[in-house]
C-alpha cells in the first residue's frame, strides 16, 4: 500500500514544530476532521462495494487516548461496517483455548472492517507486566506472532493495520490525576490503570520487546504521538487513508419519493394521549 510522500523531520525539528503550533483550537479540530470523516465515508462505501476485509489494532499504553481515537474514527461511519471490539479478560473456557481464538472469531466478513481497542497484543503488554501469563508463553507469542498476522491474516487478503499511542510521561499522570477528580471519568479508571503507572518502565521495556519482534514488512507498526489527543487522532486517521488503495465508488443519486396520501388520516390525532416524555428542556 503506497503512502503519500511526506517531508521527512527529525525529532528536534518535529519538537520545534509542535512548541510554535500551540494547542490546536476546537474549530480548527473539527474543520480538518470532517475532511478526514468524509473520506472514510467513502473507504466504507469502497469496503461495501468490493467486499474488503480490514482489522485496525489500537495498542498502547493505559490513557494513551486509543478510545478517542476510536470515536473520532468511527463516529460517522456504520457499525454494522465499522465494528468496534473491546473484548473483556478471558472466561475459564476461553483460558482453556489456543491463546488468539477468541480474537480470530472476531475476524471481519467481507465488506467489513473490525477495529481492535486493544488485542492479541496483550500477551506483549498487560499480561507480561502483570504477570498473567508465563515467561514461557510470553517468549512463544512474540516468536509465533509474526508467523500467525502473515499466514492467517494478510496471505488471507485481509488489510492489517497497526497503530501503537504513545503518550509521554507527564501527560500519562495529568490525564489519570483528572480521572481520579473528575466524576465524568472515574469510569475509566479501570484497577490495571494505577499498577501500570507504577510499572512505566516495566511497560516501557514490553513495548520495546514487542516491537523488535512483531514489527515486520508486511505488518508494520505505526507509531503515534498522542500527548495533543487532537492533533494524534488527526494524524493518525490521515495516515490510515493513506495505507488503505480505496477507490470513490459512485453512488446513484437519490430522489426522496413524495409521500403516497392514498390512505391518508390525521395520524397526530391517534398520538395525543400517549405517554409523552415530558418536555423539561
Amino acid at each position: 500500500m503506497k503512502e503519500k510522500g511526506r517531508k521527512k523531520s527529525s525529532k528536534r525539528d518535529r519538537d520545534a514544530q509542535e512548541k510554535d503550533q500551540g494547542e490546536l483550537k476546537r474549530k480548527e479540530y473539527k474543520k480538518e476532521l470532517r475532511k478526514l470523516q468524509v473520506e472514510l465515508c467513502e473507504v466504507q462505501e469502497w469496503v461495501k462495494a468490493t467486499a474488503q476485509r480490514i482489522i485496525i489494532v489500537f495498542e498502547g499504553r493505559d490513557a494513551a487516548g486509543k478510545g478517542g481515537a476510536i470515536r473520532a474514527l468511527t463516529e460517522r461511519l456504520s457499525p454494522r461496517v465499522f465494528r468496534v471490539v473491546a473484548l473483556p479478560a478471558p472466561s475459564d473456557r476461553e483460558k482453556s483455548q489456543i491463546y488468539a481464538q477468541r480474537y480470530v472469531t472476531q475476524f471481519p466478513s467481507a465488506g467489513e472492517v473490525v477495529i481492535f481497542d486493544r488485542s492479541w497484543y496483550n500477551r506483549a503488554g498487560v499480561e507480561r507486566v502483570m504477570g498473567f501469563c508465563t515467561e514461557e508463553e510470553h517468549r512463544r507469542f512474540l516468536k509465533l506472532c509474526p508467523a500467525f498476522e502473515k499466514n492467517i491474516v494478510v496471505d488471507n487478503g485481509i488489510i492489517l493495520l497497526k497503530y501503537w499511542l504513545e503518550v509521554g510521561d507527564e501527560e500519562q499522570e495529568r490525564r489519570f490525576r483528572a480521572r481520579i477528580d473528575d466524576p465524568l471519568r472515574q469510569w475509566k479508571l479501570s484497577a490495571m490503570d494505577l499498577p501500570s503507572r507504577e510499572r512505566w518502565y516495566d511497560y516501557s521495556r514490553a513495548r520495546d520487546e514487542m516491537l523488535d519482534a512483531t514489527d515486520t514488512d508486511f505488518a508494520p507498526w505505526s507509531i503515534v504521538r498522542s500527548d495533543d489527543k487532537k492533533r494524534a487522532r488527526l494524524n493518525l486517521i490521515s495516515h490510515l487513508l493513506d495505507r488503505i488503495p480505496y477507490k470513490r465508488i459512485r453512488r446513484k443519486k437519490v430522489k426522496l419519493p413524495d409521500r403516497d396520501t392514498k390512505h391518508a388520516y390525521d395520524d397526530q390525532a391517534s398520538m395525543a394521549g400517549r405517554r409523552w416524555v415530558p418536555e423539561a428542556f
